[in-house]
């Protein structure tokens, strides 16, 4: 069955370039103008990936991403003309996988789908990996905490596994970005701090230890249980 993509853009010139360059690579693709339709559209039927535009009319794309994230794992990929920092990190915080500085390039920006649906390819190892009381289950994409289970967002589930099925193993991050986003990310190594940030967090206090920086090199998950 053919991805389902929901493009959230008010630029008329973006959706009329965009709908047709997908919808010949085979996907299925949705439209909406404004961050409300967008949510709508995501609970009316919920698409594979959801590329979006920060510039809306109504809504700030960093608010609409932080409404997607909350309850789902729908990867999100921003596609924005705003470049600085601080967008950037903002929108990682929010929950975003991903972000497209625009102009964009064509191929470019299919490669960056194809790495953001790659999750559901089923292509990950099995298995389950026990840390204490956090528990990773490979084949249910779902880590829990005692009976919690953990809201991840896909890019931070992926670095996580990738990271927890490697222990003691040192990674830079330009070899995380290769390794996890797989692909020479644009907006710099900065997005693998964030999201190792977010991680911590989400784990907690008593696991926030799986995760070690080596300072000046990288980071690596702890090989003791």
């Amino acid at each position: 069955m053919a991805a389902r993509i929901l493009i959230v853009d008010d630029e008329p010139s973006i959706l009329a370039t965009m709908a047709p360059l997908l919808r010949a690579r085979g996907y299925e693709v949705a439209t909406a103008t404004t961050g409300h339709a967008a949510l709508d559209a995501v609970d009316r039927q919920p698409p594979q990936l959801v590329i979006l535009d920060l510039g809306l009319p109504d809504l700030d794309g960093i608010e609409v991403a932080r409404r997607l994230r909350e309850g789902r794992s729908i990867p999100i990929l921003v596609l924005s003309a705003r470049g600085a920092e601080q967008d950037k990190v903002a929108a990682l915080d929010a929950g975003a996988d991903d972000y497209v500085t625009k102009p964009f390039g064509a191929e470019e920006l299919l490669a960056r789908i194809r790495v953001a649906l790659r999750r559901t390819d089923g292509a990950v190892p099995s298995g389950v990996i026990r840390r204490g009381d956090l528990t990773i289950d490979v084949d249910r994409r779902r880590v829990t905490r005692g009976s919690d289970e953990l809201r991840l967002t896909p890019k931070e589930l992926e670095l996580l596994l990738f990271l927890a099925q490697h222990p003691g193993r040192v990674y830079t991050r330009p070899g995380l970005l290769r390794e996890v986003w797989g692909y020479d990310f644009y907006g710099g190594t900065r997005t693998v701090d964030v999201h190792i940030r977010r991680l911590r967090a989400k784990l907690g206090p008593e696991h926030e230890h799986l995760i070690e920086t080596v300072r000046g090199v990288g980071y690596r998950a702890t090989a003791e249980a």
